[in-house]
């Protein structure tokens, strides 16, 4: 029987790094085909071709970046590819994924995965992953999941998975929920049916621009009073608690939000914004009022690349609607 087919794009990232200098630190160093080459069972498991789109840390990516390789990855899948891996740095990791999953109209798997330590470094889980990452991408289970992360032997949605550590091989989880499945004896093993997904139209526009600050105590309002000023298209809030801002931050909002999108999540890292609990000045049910909409179970920087798809394609009427779909 035919092996099936599995393309691969590798951006860069720690899974890439290496010292070229000593004590001047790793950087991006080994391409897509060279840590393939490191993962021999990946091509008994399929014909695998890999494109190095470039050696950038995950922090340098951008979305227009991002639209090119998912151009490439929906390309793939018209030549007949069973599923697309992308490997890239981890600091961005779970901003891309969501990106990807917002645009990603196929049922073949797309999976991302990265590494916690560079190439040149003991014990490197980048092999690992990618190899958990093609048996995940090759598995009749994984389809119709839409764009998903794969690391550390777990599978995370898209929509749900936070990196909440900065170095340890643990770094990757999803609050809540937790993982949609695990790697067990080399095979993925999901805990529910695929669930239902709001796929966007391709953005038309891509130069929209969308701010995001994060509220704190006693925090000036000089870059908030600003953001309109500065030809923002729309913002996103980093809450309190179940989203909230102070009084004087709750007049400033209600002044942008009668120019351009507003939205309003937490800061906390786990939990949904509330709708009517709180109505002091500054509360969930005062900034509805005042015309900006609460993100729901949706972290601040998933809503950030959400309110730019959206502008982008001219549906930003649409933003409340999308926030308040189903919890993860």
């Amino acid at each position: 029987m035919e092996l099936p087919k599995l393309a691969i794009a590798a951006l860069g990232g720690t899974v890439s790094m290496q010292s070229t200098q000593s004590g001047q630190g790793v950087v991006p160093a080994v391409s897509g085909e060279t840590l393939l080459s490191t993962v021999p069972e990946l091509k008994t498991l399929a014909r695998t071709t890999v494109e190095t789109f470039g050696l950038l840390p995950s922090a340098s990516l951008d979305f227009e970046y991002l639209l090119d390789v998912l151009d490439w990855a929906n390309a793939q899948i018209s030549q007949g590819v069973a599923a697309v891996i992308i490997i890239q740095g981890t600091d961005t990791l779970e901003e891309s994924a969501t990106f990807f999953d917002y645009l990603w109209a196929h049922d073949e798997p797309l999976v991302l995965t990265g590494a916690m330590r560079s190439a040149a470094q003991a014990g490197a889980d980048g092999p690992a992953n990618l190899l958990d990452a093609g048996r995940v991408a090759l598995a009749e289970c994984s389809r119709g999941r839409g764009a998903q992360v794969v690391i550390n032997g777990e599978i995370h949605r898209a929509t749900t998975v936070r990196k909440v550590d900065s170095m340890t091989m643990h770094a990757f989880v999803s609050p809540l929920t937790g993982p949609a499945g695990l790697l067990v004896e080399g095979a993925p093993r999901y805990f529910q049916p695929p669930v239902a997904r709001h796929v966007l139209s391709l953005p038309q526009d891509t130069g929209q621009t969308v701010a995001l600050l994060e509220a704190s105590l006693s925090a000036d309002s000089l870059l908030l009073e600003k953001v309109v000023e500065l030809g923002y298209d729309g913002l996103v809030i980093a809450g309190f608690g179940a989203g909230h801002v102070s009084a004087h931050w709750a007049e400033v909002i209600e002044g942008i939000a009668r120019h351009i999108p507003v939205i309003i999540a937490t800061r906390t890292g786990c939990g949904a914004t509330a709708q009517a609990t709180y109505g002091f000045v500054g509360s969930e049910i005062d900034l509805t009022r005042k015309g900006a909409v609460m993100a729901g179970f949706l972290c601040p920087r998933k809503a950030r690349i959400l309110l730019w798809l959206l502008i982008g394609c001219q549906q930003q009427s649409t933003l409340a609607t999308c926030l308040a779909e189903p919890a993860p």
